[in-house]
């Protein structure tokens, strides 16, 4: 994987997780995506503001971050008999 793939997927990976799996999970589900996309905003501007050489460094830490922020805390669709 090239390091622009490896970048973009660390930013779709803040963002792309599991959807909720009922109407209840829905506001759990939103709290944790607005953490994650939060954090790859921030990120991402600053590996656009420092230039091309801390992409790699943002990347990393954007990774390590999203470890300390993993989308728990309500029912995923994945988990339902719905969705298997």
């Amino acid at each position: 994987m090239s390091d622009t793939a490896a970048d973009l997927r660390a930013l779709l990976d803040a963002i792309d997780i599991p959807h909720p799996a009922t109407i209840g999970d829905a506001d759990a589900y939103r709290a944790v995506l607005d953490r994650r996309l939060g954090l790859a905003v921030i990120v991402g501007r600053a590996a656009l503001a420092e230039g091309p050489d801390s992409v790699a460094w943002n990347t990393a830490y954007l990774r390590r971050k999203l470890e300390a922020l993993p989308p728990t805390g309500y029912r995923h669709y994945a988990d339902t008999e719905t969705g298997r």
